[in-house]
């Protein structure tokens, strides 16, 4: 996946009101901007932005549906996307643990000099 589409799915997952189209896409099955933001407190020309994002990223798909766009969650897309989130969330992980063990180090060190003094 090269850079711009990470950059494009960070920013598509990183809006709380996309997440939640996602959430009701996944339950649903499928929705259009009409269904979807009768369930948001936003409105359908909103939520027809937000499906766009989300499209674009690759999160979604549409399909006509009369006058308007059927969206379905692309669900190998979102698996990659939880890969991503998930080898992020490790490699954070594991910075923090670094930087707590050098803080404990340095703590040691400046108790032990205290005790000296």
């Amino acid at each position: 996946m090269s850079t711009v589409i990470d950059d494009e799915l960070w920013s598509a997952v990183g809006d709380p009101t996309r997440r939640r189209i996602l959430d009701l896409l996944l339950a649903d099955g499928a929705g259009t901007a009409t269904t979807l933001s009768e369930r948001l407190p936003v409105t359908r020309q909103a939520v027809a932005k937000h499906l766009g994002v989300l499209d674009r990223a690759g999160l979604v798909h549409g399909t006509p549906s009369g006058r308007e766009r059927r969206y379905g969650v692309d669900e190998a897309q979102l698996a990659r996307a939880v890969a991503q989130l998930t080898s992020v969330g490790a490699t954070w992980d594991a910075r923090l643990a670094r930087i707590k063990r050098i803080s404990e180090a340095i703590q040691r060190r400046r108790d032990t000099s205290t005790e000296r003094h």
